[in-house]
């Protein structure tokens, strides 16, 4: 069934791994959900799945058994928070170019067959500048890439943006500061990395926001829960809730490129 409306794609990357970027997908996700999207929430790590995790979920099969037909696409889709949905990562697929192409046809009819409609795909990416990494964000028409205030942090998103855009023609990032102190330190987070990629590279990084280190955030991580649901007043929710807010009105394309079977195809032949 061909989905009638488009569906907003956005793929959220980092350059290292912990700088929180499942975290801020989930709570993205869960936001816009809360404010009334219909939002899918692919866990696109697929060798070390942990969106199912942080939400303490236990899926009883993911991506891997829709590949090798034991199941549908719908019959692994969860359920979490403000009725989220959620797509677990394959375990033991280590990436998307290891697919035949008998799988690559099976994945594309299956998310072709999604009967429920959704109007955002949020894909939770590992981190680095995998294969898997390369083929996500090429297919999603939005690239977030989170930072943190770490030497590390800011050269490894330096060298993903590079890659994604001389190596891949991406040239258009949004960038999340997170664990900041403030929205003043995220702005000059934001600053150091716009200098170097205005100085090296041809691309245009725009500045989401920042979200704050926040203790009430932990104690959510914690609990395996999203900190949006178990404290909307906390400092770090209210930032989620409002870059929710500017996310769903982002840009989606008009006909049939926006669905999000169209999505998958760009994934399996980009």
């Amino acid at each position: 069934m061909m989905h009638p409306d488009p569906v907003l794609t956005i793929a959220v990357a980092s350059g290292k791994g912990g700088v929180g970027k499942t975290n801020v997908s989930v709570n993205l996700s869960v936001a816009m959900a809360r404010q009334g999207r219909r939002v899918l929430l692919m866990d696109a790590d697929l060798g070390l799945a942990n969106v199912d995790v942080m939400l303490g979920l236990q899926p009883k099969a993911n991506l891997s058994h829709v590949l090798d037909g034991s199941c549908a696409l719908e019959e692994v889709i969860i359920t979490g928070p403000a009725d989220l949905r959620i797509i677990p990562a394959a375990s033991g697929v280590s990436r998307m170019a290891d697919l035949s192409p008998a799988e690559h046809a099976g994945l594309i009819r299956a998310f072709g067959e999604l009967r429920a409609p959704f109007d955002v795909l949020v894909i939770d990416t590992a981190a680095g500048v995998s294969d898997s990494v390369v083929s996500f964000t090429r297919a999603a028409q939005h690239v977030l890439v989170v930072v943190c205030d770490e030497p590390a942090s800011i050269t490894d998103a330096y060298a993903l943006i590079k890659v994604l855009s001389k190596d891949h023609g991406i040239q258009n990032f949004h960038i999340l500061a997170n664990m900041v102190r403030g929205e003043s330190q995220g702005r000059q987070l934001y600053g150091k990395l716009a200098r170097v990629c205005d100085q090296f590279l041809d691309v245009v990084v725009r500045y989401l926001g920042a979200v704050p280190m926040d203790e009430k955030l932990r104690s959510a991580v914690q609990q395996q829960r999203c900190v949006v649901e178990v404290a909307p007043g906390a400092a770090s929710a209210r930032v989620f809730d409002r870059l929710s807010r500017i996310i769903a009105d982002w840009n989606t394309p008009d006909g049939s490129r926006g669905h999000i079977e169209f999505f998958v195809e760009r994934l399996l032949t980009a």
